[in-house]
């Protein structure tokens, strides 16, 4: 009766919006009649789900007790076997290494040494010696413990080759052995077929950049900061840049110098080159700009302290129902690790991270708890990791997408969940990139089932589809998105939830401030719960799974995976 049930229900899911897909799959859709609500054991199973249970994992993961969830730090450790612990308990099968939960990833941990020299010095005039954290910030990705870097500085706009794009900054100049200075984000747009309109897109993200500039030959990359670019002030880029950062091991073309300068540094730096920044910058807008050599040079001398360790993702598996189906899985992610504990930072050095992520993890719990304990259990298999070394640069999920529990061509879905503020039952829901795949339809039917009104990326310039774990696993081919609550929230306005969004990025994000507090709301990761288990489980009984749109970035990685798989 169970697998009659569940059969049923696969038939009635598959239904898309009318008008998602052309006439002819529209008619075969059809055929298949309306999508109904869940069985009643389904249904008992998104009741289950508690918001009490999700505030007491946010209340243990925030805790002064795990120091920040730092990356290779006691505390982040600690966070891993909890979860671990939590999975066990539920009855999930253990997916990491060696029948273990644990998925070792290696890495490496810099800190940059105080002793560290920066100088920009033109070519006449005295040299601006600059202050760590204060006017810059820097890491030698080559893991090495000192480098001397003594080279000319290249003005090279945004920093952006997009020959999608019809756009080219670098117009094929040299740089081997040089310094870029370049700006954040990328070529401003209202145009969706440029750049994606306002919607940030990868090449506007830090780590493009950097990525960029090494596979071009340059020594070093200077990032100019402003705070409307990026989307957040300096303090943020002090903060996640201070004491140790983490790197996967060197592989492949790696920078001396990965750096920020703040924009009044630039704006003086420039001005001794005789130029304008603001000039500059206006320059960089045209299809047209070219790389401007400048009379400029860095000359530092970047001592860092080096050390192996290991990480871990925190990796399990409830196995499918359907013996043809079960090789196959949905995925749910969410990073535990945030910046830790900053020695001989006065008074609260502890980034506890609540909301950025112990939310995620939280959820991501109390659903694989749900799973585990339902009566029913979907075709296709569910995996739950929770991922490391998020804020390093997504390097946890990066090793994920790299080594996953199973082949990337048989995940159908990622449900990522990062960042959810608790702040009382939502009445909107953002789930940028899902309108990239097939499975759009049933996140909009879903959404409207649960009286959560889709809307876009509140903040699109900030690229958040480009900065968190679901990216990781795009890259591979992994369809995927992060499900976030929107701005409305029940009996608020939407100039309260706008101002409660402006206060947290300014005064907690990535800062001391993101604590546990008692007067929190769980109502909204209770609701997102829900709705995140609901697109799970519904996932998990399509019949062809989800593709990527065709056209989409990502659509190659996604056939490249599959031929992968097919290849003997």
């Amino acid at each position: 009766m169970r697998m009659l049930k569940v059969v049923v229900f696969t038939l009635l899911l598959l239904v898309p919006a009318v008008g998602a897909f052309p006439q002819s799959q529209r008619s075969k859709r059809k055929a298949m009649g309306a999508e109904r609500d869940p069985s009643p054991a389904v249904a008992r199973a998104v009741k289950a789900i508690d918001a009490e249970k999700i505030r007491a994992h946010v209340r243990y993961l925030a805790d002064d007790r795990l120091q920040g969830r730092g990356t290779g730090q006691p505390g982040g450790d600690l966070a891993a076997r909890y979860i671990a612990e939590q999975f066990a308990a539920y009855g999930l099968k253990p997916a990491g290494d060696q029948g273990t939960f644990m998925q070792r990833v290696p890495l490496v941990g810099l800190t940059t040494e105080p002793q560290t020299t920066f100088a920009i010095v033109p070519a006449s005039g005295a040299e601006m010696k600059l202050t760590m954290l204060d006017d810059y910030v820097i890491m030698d990705q080559t893991q090495v413990t000192e480098s001397h870097i003594d080279a000319p500085v290249v003005f090279v706009g945004y920093g952006v080759s997009a020959p999608e794009f019809g756009w080219d900054d670098y117009k094929g100049a040299d740089l081997k052995g040089k310094v870029l200075l370049m700006l954040v984000n990328e070529p401003p747009s209202e145009d969706p077929r440029f750049f994606k309109g306002p919607a940030l897109t990868y090449y506007g993200r830090w780590t493009y950049k950097f990525e960029e500039a090494a596979r071009r030959g340059a020594v070093g990359a200077i990032l100019i900061h402003k705070t409307d670019m990026a989307s957040y002030g300096w303090d943020v880029v002090r903060n996640s840049w201070s004491g140790e950062r983490s790197d996967l091991k060197a592989s492949g073309p790696k920078l001396k110098a990965a750096s920020w300068i703040q924009l009044d540094v630039a704006r003086k730096a420039l001005a001794a080159a005789g130029k304008n920044v603001d000039e500059l910058m206006q320059q960089a807008r045209a299809r047209s700009f070219r790389p401007i050599e400048l009379p400029l040079r860095l000359k530092a001398h970047v001592l860092t302290k080096v050390r192996s360790f290991e990480s871990s993702n925190v990796i399990a598996k409830l196995e499918g129902s359907d013996a043809t189906y079960r090789n196959q899985a949905v995925i749910y992610t969410a990073h535990y690790d945030h910046l830790g504990i900053r020695p001989g930072m006065a008074g609260d050095n502890i980034f506890n991270g609540a909301v950025d992520n112990a939310s995620g993890c939280a959820v991501l719990l109390e659903m694989a708890r749900v799973f585990a304990e339902a009566s029913e259990r979907p075709r296709r298999s569910i995996l739950f990791a929770a991922v490391t070394a998020e804020e390093q640069g997504l390097l946890g999920s990066e090793y994920l997408g790299k080594h996953p529990p199973i082949p990337a061509a048989r995940i159908v879905l990622n449900l990522n969940f990062d960042g959810i503020p608790p702040r009382g039952e939502p009445e909107q829901v953002e789930v940028s990139g899902s309108e990239r795949t097939t499975f759009y339809p049933v996140v909009k039917s879903t959404a409207e089932s649960f009286g959560l009104e889709i809307v876009p990326d509140s903040n699109p310039s900030a690229g958040y589809y480009y900065r968190s774990d679901h990216f990781s696993l795009a890259r591979v081919g992994v369809p995927g998105f992060s499900v976030e609550a929107g701005l409305k929230y029940k009996g608020k306005t939407l100039e309260w939830g706008r101002q409660q969004r402006d206060e947290y990025t300014a005064k907690r994000y990535h800062q001391p401030g993101d604590e546990y507090r008692e007067d929190m709301d769980f109502a909204t990761l209770q609701t997102l719960a829900r709705f995140g288990f609901t697109l799970g489980w519904k996932a998990a009984l399509l019949r062809q799974g989800v593709e990527w749109l065709p056209g989409d970035e990502f659509e190659a990685a996604r056939k490249a995976s599959r031929k992968a798989l097919a290849a003997p």
